[in-house]
């Protein structure tokens, strides 16, 4: 399967709230792969890649976070000058939008890898795999 588990939480703006997530993650050994942080003045949202994402989602919710499992993509980019922009192209050739994205750090130089949440995930699969865009499985993130 080439989706990947993001987990999402929602964080008050409070001194301390960061802290008790990783806190809490590390406590049962998940690894957080990769994140992002998107923030108001009153609240902000934790996206997250786990290695063990059905855990994580479990333990923040038993831990009193208000938490979301969503289904994104991690693809593959070439590391150089318009390789983002090469699989942009794509999407946007299909006419798929992209609600967000961030960068994910992987182990070869010769590639970067980005999370990509767009609207029609299985078209995005489709249209990425049809130019030859490398995407990896949830399997293969969560082991990086």
């Amino acid at each position: 399967m080439k989706k990947v588990k993001q987990i999402s939480v929602f964080l008050e703006n409070k001194s301390g709230r960061l802290a008790k997530v990783t806190r809490v993650l590390g406590e049962h050994n998940i690894n957080i792969r990769a994140l992002s942080i998107a923030d108001t003045t009153d609240f902000g949202i934790l996206r997250m890649i786990v290695n063990e994402p059905d855990l994580a989602y479990r333990i923040l919710k038993e831990a009193g976070f208000t938490a979301s499992a969503t289904d994104v993509i991690a693809v593959e980019v070439d590391d150089e000058p318009g390789g983002l922009a090469r699989v942009l192209a794509v999407l946007q050739e299909a006419n798929l939008n992209i609600e967000y994205l961030y960068a994910f750090v992987q182990k070869t130089p010769q590639a970067a890898l980005v999370v990509f949440r767009v609207e029609q995930l299985d078209a995005a699969i489709a249209a990425l795999q049809a130019k030859g865009v490398r995407i990896l499985s949830g399997e293969e993130v969560y082991s990086l």
